[in-house]
């Protein structure tokens, strides 16, 4: 790709910018975290790709609230890749067995309309990770 002006090589860092920005924790406001689990277990059933996945479609959306955050172990190995979403003030949720397929539901749903998606939902109590 050759790039023509000066204007066209800042809308393409702006553009660059906003993955990273969520990548690294720049969200604007009171943010929503999602954290997925990158231990060993995580990483060899793909959540790099659920993580590269998270970012690409909250740029797509122009979420701007929403931090993706890669963790360590989240400690169930038997439903990765799992994903927690902590949302302020109420309850994190855990995702488990997620596909790439799933975070587009997972955002429209949980992260945009605050609608919990109960058949990949983790079913257990805890606290804030």
């Amino acid at each position: 790709m050759k790039i023509k002006s000066l204007e066209e090589l800042k809308k393409i860092r702006e553009e660059s910018m906003g993955g990273v920005n969520l990548r690294h924790g720049e969200a604007r406001g009171e943010s929503i975290e999602i954290l997925v689990g990158m231990g060993t277990c995580g990483i060899s059933a793909g959540a790099r790709g659920i993580l590269n996945r998270f970012v690409d479609e909250l740029a797509k959306k122009k979420i701007d609230n929403v931090r993706v955050i890669p963790v360590g172990c989240i400690g169930y190995c038997h439903s990765e890749p799992t994903v927690q979403i902590n949302i302020p003030g109420q309850e994190p949720v855990l995702y488990g067995n997620i596909t790439e397929d799933k975070v587009k539901d997972i955002v429209e749903s949980h992260i945009h309309k605050g609608v919990v998606i109960q058949n990949l939902k983790i079913d257990i109590r805890h606290t804030r990770g």
